[in-house]
């Protein structure tokens, strides 16, 4: 494995409530993320995951706790451009995280305005470029969200993420709000567009059946706390914690009846 490009140490996130008790939702979770690579982070809903992964996109800020990119520091202080740009998000719901007023030329030109100095020319051809890598027909660019299915509103959301070609994207749960079918399709996406451009995700799921499709190594949460974690192929042949074998078997079976032609 190479250097860690992301380390994450003793991240920990408090909230006050209005209770003389303070809610703890993430507790030292630490881990590293190497360059190409993908992690997953699963866990049931409450188990801190998000959380984790809204403070290393700096949308969220840790109570305590020191991230790393590329050796800088870069919680606890105010981000620079550059850091914004090399940590991209993709949103759980494809739908709501996209402005509905503005056309998808608009939505897509944000980004390339903010973190590069292009003409409109260069501004056009890149949209035309983005829509391109998601499978989406150059035309869309006229359309407004609401004109888009589900599956093709992520499309621009993971556009929306390359425009500010990063160096790792953070997937909140990207397709739990699909169906089946679609699922497969963006999983295959995500997967072809890192091979080809090199950049590493952090996968957020609630279910390890789609953590296994696409994740190089696997951080298990439960209550705030990291309580397994390791390579994919270990975590799912030799789970060690209780909690971990509870997720892995409760993967949904599927079992086709045989059906008798006479």
């Amino acid at each position: 494995m190479s250097q860690p490009f992301l380390e994450v140490k003793n991240l920990r996130k408090v909230y006050k409530t209005k209770s003389k008790a303070d809610f703890v939702a993430v507790k030292d979770v630490s881990f590293s993320l190497s360059k190409g690579e993908t992690l997953g982070i699963v866990g049931e809903s409450g188990s801190g995951k998000t959380t984790v992964a809204k403070m290393i996109a700096g949308m969220t800020p840790a109570t305590s706790g020191e991230i790393y990119l590329k050796e800088e520091q870069i919680s606890g202080v105010k981000r620079k451009q550059d850091i914004k740009r090399n940590i991209q998000y993709i949103f759980q719901d494809p739908v709501s995280s996209l402005n509905p007023r503005m056309k998808i030329k608009d939505i897509l030109a944000e980004p390339l305005k903010l973190y590069f100095k292009l003409s409109k020319v260069e501004i056009d051809t890149k949209i035309d470029e983005l829509l391109s890598d998601v499978g989406l027909p150059n035309h869309y660019k006229q359309y407004y969200p609401k004109e888009l299915s589900g599956g093709q509103c992520q499309r621009v959301g993971i556009a929306r993420a390359l425009a500010a070609n990063p160096s790792i994207i953070v997937c909140d749960e990207p397709t739990s709000a699909l169906d089946m079918t679609i699922q497969s399709q963006i999983l295959d996406l995500l997967k072809e567009l890192q091979q080809t451009k090199g950049f590493s995700y952090i996968f957020i799921a609630h279910g390890l059946e789609v953590i296994y499709s696409i994740s190089n190594r696997v951080l298990v949460m439960r209550q705030g706390e990291v309580v397994e974690s390791g390579d994919t192929e270990s975590i799912f042949k030799h789970p060690e914690n209780p909690y971990t074998q509870a997720l892995i078997h409760a993967i949904p079976k599927i079992e086709v009846p045989f059906f008798e032609i006479n």
